[in-house]
Order: C-alpha cells, then structure tokens, then sequence
C-alpha cells in the first residue's frame, strides 16, 4: 500500500458514502473494534522527544497486540516519514488513519516543507483571505496526502474572544465571528480539494478561556446566546461546508452542561448539541487525551475513554497506555457501562472515514502541484509581508541603516527539534546590514550572557530585539519574567526595535520601545517579512497575490 496509492480526491459526503469493497474492514471482535477508535501517536515533541522514525519499532510492537483505528504524527521528516507510514501500514490488519497537526502546513510535522504564518496572519488579506486560506489548505493537503497523512486536525474554528487567551490566541483567524466562520469554511473546503479530511477544533470554542487545556480544566462562564453568537458560528459554517470530523474542547462550559463535565465528557454538548442542534452527522474526535483538561477527575485513561465514548465521542485521540484503556474498554461492555450500540455506532464512523480516505486513489498529484512546496513558500512569504505590521515608530526609526552597527537578539523560550531548521532571522540580517551582532536566547539563559549581551547593544548604533510569544502546549503564554525585564531595562535605556513574532499581546510590557512591531507569527516567512520591514518594505507596501 504506497503512499501514493493512498492519495484521494474527497468529495462525498460522510453520511451518505458507502462503505467501499478496498476499505472494508475484516470481521473483528469486539475488542478490535474498540481498538479501531483509538489514535495513539507516533513520535513526540513532548520531552522525550523523538522523531516518528526513533518511534517506529514501538508501533509496529504495539499493531501486534492492539489493532488501533490510527496514528496521530509528531516530529517527522519529507524523505524518511512517508516510508515509515508505508513501512507501519503493511503491518496493520487493517487500514491505517493517519493525522497530523498541520495548522501551519506540512512542514509542521514533515520538516523542512515550508510553513505558512499563523492563522491570524490571513486577516490581513482583507477580502483576498478565504481564497488564500483555501489554497493553502489545498497545497497542505495535497503535499500531506503523498506523504501519507490522511487527516488534518484544523481549522481551528475557535474565535479569538480573550486576546490574552494562553493556547488559541494568533491559532486562531479572527476576533470576529463571521470573519473565523468565513475562514473555517474556507479551510475546510481546501482541505477537501488537496484531497485530506479536516477536522474543526475546538469544540464548542476555546476562544474565550483564560487557561490552557493542556494543564488545566478551563471554564468558558458565558450565556447560552453568547456561545451561540459567537463561539458556535465558525462550527455551524465548518458543519454546512461539510466538515467530515469534529474535535472537542477539554472545556467547561456551564451555559451547555451545567454538570460541569467538560466537552469531551459532556452528552450534553456533543450527542444533544452538535448532534441534534447542530446536525453534525461525520465523525467527533477527542482532543490529546494526555492532557490535563481531559484527565483531571479520572482515576486512569480506561474511565475517561469510558465517559468520552458515552458522551457521543466516536475516537479517542492519544492515549498513552492503549491496550489498559481497551481493557477497560471491554469490561465496560461486558458489564453494561458502555452500550454495544454506541460502540457500533463510533466503529460505522470510523469506518466511513476509511471508505472516504482509501477510495478514489489516485496515482500522482495533478502536473500542476508538482511544485507545491515553491507555492506553499511563495504564498507563505505573500501572507508574512501582508501581516507585519509597526505599530510604534514615534521616533522616526525606520528604515534603518544598512551601513550602521545593529546589535540584533532574537529571543525564543521554546525547545526547537532536533530536526528543525535553525531560525533565519540571523543570515537575513546578515546578507544586509554591513555590521551585525547577532544573538539567540532560549527561555533561561545565564546572567553572563545577558550582561555581555547588553553591553555590545549599548555601544551599537541600532539596537533590535525580536522574540516568540505564541501559543503552544505546555509553555506558558508570554515572554519569561526574566527575560522579559532585560528586555524593559534595554528598552529605558536605549530607542528599542521591539519585534513580537506572534501575538501582539506580547509587545504590551515594552511599552517604552521606541518602535514596536508585530508579525503574528514566527515561521521563517515572517522573519523574513520582519527583515523587509526594517528596511522600509511593511504588510501596506506588499504585492497583491497575483
């Protein structure tokens, strides 16, 4: 089963599809189909991380004894990652899903593809923005699908209301209701013409909490008619453009299920609310499992998987111990806590998805996306350049100089993969102004180097500090405190270039920067946009997409 062979052009609605002659399943036992609603992941970006080809063996062990529905990729690779998901899909007794998280493109998980800036970025495009989301969705999918990868889990059809939300935040397209409805819709469509299953997320809205999920049990304390305002609009669009899986929140919502339970766990909120309000009919996924927000209040990973299923849930996403959860699992049915009925109806799902990505198998992709990756960089750049934006320059400081001394630091308080390229932003620089002194801080660097640091910034003719506020699992939202009063004392004492790559929250303590600028983002793209900035060239100064 190559990986070509598992490329398709999705088109049928998930309802209505018949279940192919290529995807049908073998008999299983009730323990097989249990396991067929179980996504456990393939390498990490979680400590200890490893790539997906470090996690092979481990799999390929772990399909011997339990036949799960699928795999979730982290940290892999464009000339090594397709044939480990070849390599894994022969061992499989039965076809293999396999997803990713590609809100940025295939480059997210399949290293070095190119990326595209964050969501948020696309707001920047005015009315250019759904055509461009959907052709960036369209190239992700059709680079994804050759490798392999048959689900996407986005967009992420959150509304950033809180705009110091730790985890959504610039993930998110918009502010705006209508505006993050358009896009979602926008993506999903992409998705279905790049040939690759998307899945809205996070549902019923993470927009508007002030916790992570990932190490918390958020709670979103608003009405009934604010949810259905704002929150629900962009999943009511992603659902009419015919979204075929849905991902749910590890949130509170007491307006929804005054139980408390949160989405994940809440029949409330998935059978009663996107079911039956909504009309979803495709697929509901949970979010990662390994976090906190879904196993606070659970003894072990069987009773979440237990309340999940019963809620609605028809696949459990990255559950750290499979075969203890498909124990418990089956017990469950055996003693009448989990209804046969709701495992047949979670397994017909789960099948549908494998009618839809194993049917209609094409051979290549078109002569035309033979080059998406040139594309998906070119449109990467466009969107970067369009979104980076000054929003301080009191002083009059750009453009700079090119023949002055510039003392750049570029501070990033997140653990980069063994695999992934070092940032850019140094070499621009480099290539363009005659003297540079260039910098990188990670999230704890020694006083030492902070002080010698500050003393080549003082005596330099140009001073610029760029760092990553972003949202990401785990980390926490903003730039370290430590780091973050180097960066105001730098700031008091000489006119600061403050460069945010991410969230424009993340200028707020720099208040006293003479300039402040904001990318929304920090894939080389946007570092590339920031470079162009300095020198006089922002988002109002870019070409129209052609």
């Amino acid at each position: 089963m190559g990986s070509n062979a598992l490329a398709t052009a999705v088109h049928a609605r998930v309802e209505d599809l018949p279940v192919t002659e290529e995807s049908r399943l073998p008999a299983l036992s009730l323990r097989d189909k249990l396991a067929q609603l179980m996504i456990v992941r393939l390498g990490s970006d979680m400590p200890p991380k490893r790539t997906a080809e470090e996690d092979e063996q481990r799999i390929a062990a772990l399909l011997e004894q339990c036949p799960v529905g699928g795999l979730v990729l982290f940290n892999g690779t464009s000339d090594q990652t397709p044939a480990t998901l070849e390599r894994l899909q022969r061992l499989s007794r039965a076809p293999l899903l396999i997803a990713a998280d590609l809100e940025r493109g295939a480059g997210q998980q399949l290293r070095p593809f190119p990326l595209v800036p964050h969501a948020m970025a696309f707001d920047a495009l005015g009315d250019e923005a759904a055509g461009a989301v959907m052709e960036f969705a369209r190239l992700a999918g059709r680079t994804s699908r050759a490798a392999g990868i048959h689900i996407t889990f986005g967009p992420v059809a959150d509304v950033n209301s809180d705009p110091h939300n730790p985890i959504i935040a610039t993930r998110a397209f918009s502010a705006e209701p209508r505006r993050a409805a358009e896009l979602a819709a926008a993506f999903v469509s992409g998705c279905r013409a790049g040939g690759i299953l998307a899945a809205a997320k996070h549902f019923p809205g993470h927009g508007d909490t002030h916790e992570d999920s990932h190490d918390a049990v958020p709670t979103v304390s608003v009405s009934r008619e604010e949810l259905d305002q704002r929150e629900l609009a962009p999943f009511r669009a992603a659902i009419a453009a015919d979204v075929p899986l849905v991902m749910t929140a590890h949130v509170r919502y007491p307006a929804l299920d005054p139980t408390g339970a949160p989405a994940t766990f809440s029949r409330a909120i998935i059978t009663e609310l996107l079911r039956g309000e909504l009309g979803f009919q495709g697929a509901v996924i949970t979010d990662s499992l390994l976090m906190e927000g879904a196993k606070s209040g659970f003894a072990d990973e069987g009773g979440l998987a237990i309340a999940a299923l019963n809620a609605g849930v028809d696949m459990l996403l990255d559950l750290a111990e499979p075969q203890a959860a498909l124990d418990a699992l089956e017990s469950s049915v055996s003693s009448g806590g989990l209804p046969l009925a709701r495992v047949g109806e979670a397994f017909r799902r789960v099948q549908k998805l494998k009618a839809i990505a194993f049917s209609a198998a094409t051979a290549a992709a078109p002569p035309d996306d033979r080059d998406a990756g040139d594309r998906t960089a070119a449109l990467a750049l466009y969107i970067a350049r369009r979104a980076t934006i000054v929003l301080k320059d009191d002083a009059r400081l750009l453009p700079l100089k090119t023949n002055r001394s510039l003392c750049a630091v570029l501070v990033d308080p997140f653990q980069r993969p063994s695999n992934m390229p070092l940032p850019p932003l140094g070499n621009l620089l480099g290539e363009r102004f005659s003297q540079v002194d260039y910098y990188e801080l990670g999230g704890n660097p020694p006083g030492e180097l902070l002080q010698a640091i500050q003393v080549a910034a003082l005596a330099a003719d140009q001073l610029l500090a760029a760092f990553v506020v972003k949202p990401a699992a785990w980390y926490k939202f903003g730039l370290p405190p430590a780091l973050r009063a180097w960066l105001q004392t730098l700031a008091a004492r000489r006119p600061l270039i403050a460069a945010c790559l991410g969230a424009p929250q993340g200028l707020e303590p720099l208040g006293a920067a003479a300039v402040q600028i904001c990318t929304f983002s920090d894939v080389p793209a946007s570092q590339q946009a920031l470079v162009e900035c300095l020198l006089g060239k922002c988002g109002r100064d870019a070409r129209r997409l052609a």
